[in-house]
């Protein structure tokens, strides 16, 4: 096991049956494209794996926390605490990004901070851990990780997702009900990146970026709404 693994190993806890686990996590999509002769796999079914233990993990918290909260406001919260920017939060606090194995041009192109890789990596090492340990240890790592999440959001006056935040703000201040294009989506059908810009009418506010149209749209949102918040 090298160093750098030993050392996140120690930040994130959790003492591993099989470190290749995580090191796999940790394998970006264009390193493998880099380096095509090495026999190792991308953390993409990982990903996939873990973003259902989380939304599980979440489902249930907040069922639990919140008995009398509506399956709307449930389901506002938990969009929250999933969307990318708060995934990339947290992976930045555990200092993730430096983990990382990308490609020479994904590292000069600032991969190592880009939110939806980061957020993609947490995911994936979430399916590491459950993997490895199982769904208790998974679910530990998250109530150590994430909770935190669930309790500051709960207390937001504002309990809405990233997109139908910037509605209402948009609507209110505009009169315009805001609308998603998609600007650019690249890569086969398994690795697609998405570019998607939000316009009021036919005016472009910004854009997002994601692996989804969803993730690329809620960037967008997030993006915009402090656009608009920062107006005087």
């Amino acid at each position: 096991m090298t160093p750098a693994l030993e050392q996140l190993i120690k930040l994130i806890d959790i003492k591993f049956n099989n470190p290749q686990l995580l090191a796999q996590s940790l394998v970006h999509r264009s390193y493998i494209n880099e380096n095509k002769t090495l026999k190792i796999s991308s953390n993409e079914r990982m990903e996939f794996l873990g973003d259902a233990v989380l939304e599980l993990w979440t489902s249930d918290n907040l069922y639990r926390l919140f008995p009398n909260f509506e399956e709307g406001q449930l389901t506002n919260i938990r969009s929250l605490v999933v969307c990318t920017q708060n995934l990339a939060k947290i992976a930045n606090e555990i200092g993730l990004g430096q983990y990382l194995l990308l490609s020479k041009g994904e590292k000069n192109h600032g991969g190592a901070k880009n939110i939806s890789i980061l957020a993609d990596t947490f995911e994936s090492l979430i399916g590491a851990i459950y993997l490895d340990q199982g769904y208790e240890h998974a679910k530990n790592f998250l109530n150590k990780f994430l909770q935190p999440s669930i309790t500051k959001i709960a207390k937001l006056d504002n309990l809405k997702d990233p997109k139908s935040y910037f509605q209402e703000i948009a609507q209110a201040k505009e009169g315009i009900t805001p609308h998603y294009k998609t600007i650019s989506e690249t890569g086969p059908d398994h690795q697609k990146n998405f570019v998607i810009g939000v316009y009021l009418d036919d005016l472009l506010i910004t854009t997002g970026e994601g692996n989804s149209k969803q993730k690329a749209e809620e960037s967008a949102a997030t993006k915009a709404t402090k656009i608009f918040q920062n107006k005087v």
